[in-house]
């Protein structure tokens, strides 16, 4: 699991120390004021981690990215030990493996597999693909799994993000597995997401069954139900409306939904940082928003509900109550 984020309010106070220190670096009163702040609190120390990571990931994305995936497709194709690809990747800026699900505090294994995953989009990216047996997949943006088929069974492996997958009729098992647990396919079409301690599962024909992969509990989810499980226990089943598999299409359906769980979606369009200040979080988004233009998004948030975009950064974003 992820390590907790900061607080709304002192992320805000991290990037807002950031774009000061940084339009002014020579200003000796700044800089004493942002050490004491940094040394008030761990929870300062971890903001300000945070905002450098996301900061590391605009920095050196394009310049890193592409060498980072060479080195460990090498480590794949040759018998170059996984010391030795991590090696290799030392030698590249941090905020190349950071800069994809950099900010999110993933483990160093699961951003390793999440680079050689046999699927992957980046933020802002929705890609299709028809696998070897018909199955239909699409991938939402910042997602990553693998495919295992063999002859008696069918396997993915999500890493990270967000998959819609329409099976194929067979004879052999189709299974995704999650960090909590895992899902067969029972003929069906439905998506998985992998979230930050838990999945979610919404099914929209047929059925899949859930296996936890702590405490083994299971469950069949029919179709119209969605819920969320960790590794020891199946939420509560509520309706899954037919719109939530809009983003493949590259729009985003919201149906009265809070405000901080429509940026949650949106997020894996944006790039940058993208936050909700607690108080306006619980207000209702509803309509139909293009997935390919999260600034136009931010826009037509912005002038219907009472919200303003906070930009102190270029890739920081927070929308805030308006005064």
């Amino acid at each position: 699991m992820s390590a907790q984020k900061p607080s709304h309010a002192i992320l805000q106070q991290a990037a807002d120390w950031y774009a000061r220190l940084h339009a002014d670096p020579h200003d000796a009163a700044a800089g004493e004021a942002w050490r004491r702040w940094h040394g008030q609190s761990e929870a300062h120390r971890q903001a300000w981690q945070y905002v450098e990571r996301v900061a590391r990931r605009f920095a050196t994305l394009q310049e890193d990215g592409d060498s980072a995936a060479r080195t460990l497709r090498a480590a794949r194709r040759t018998d170059l030990s996984r010391r030795q690809a991590l090696r290799s990747l030392g030698v590249l800026s941090g905020g190349a493996l950071l800069g994809w699900l950099g900010w999110r505090a993933t483990p160093l294994p699961q951003l390793l597999m999440a680079w050689q995953a046999d699927y992957r989009t980046a933020t802002g990216e929705l890609r299709d693909f028809l696998l070897a047996d018909g199955t239909h997949l699409w991938l939402n943006g910042a997602t990553a799994l693998d495919a295992d088929y063999r002859p008696e069974r069918r396997r993915l492996r999500l890493f990270a993000g967000e998959v819609l997958i329409e099976t194929a009729a067979e004879t052999r098992p189709f299974v995704v597995d999650t960090e909590q647990g895992s899902l067969r396919a029972l003929g069906t079409r439905f998506s998985v997401t992998q979230q930050d301690g838990f999945t979610r599962l919404a099914v929209f024909d047929g059925a899949v069954e859930v296996r936890t992969a702590g405490s083994g509990a299971t469950r069949i989810v029919e179709a119209g139900q969605q819920l969320r499980f960790d590794r020891q226990a199946i939420g509560a089943g509520e309706p899954a409306a037919a719109a939530r598999q809009a983003w493949a299409r590259g729009m985003l359906v919201a149906g009265d939904i809070p405000l901080a769980e429509f940026v949650e979606e949106l997020s894996r369009h944006h790039r940058g940082h993208l936050g909700v200040a607690p108080e306006v979080a619980g207000l209702r988004v509803m309509g139909t928003y293009p997935l390919h233009d999260s600034e136009q998004v931010l826009a037509m948030l912005e002038s219907a509900l009472p919200i303003v975009v906070h930009r102190p950064l270029p890739w920081w974003t927070s929308l805030e109550a308006r005064r």
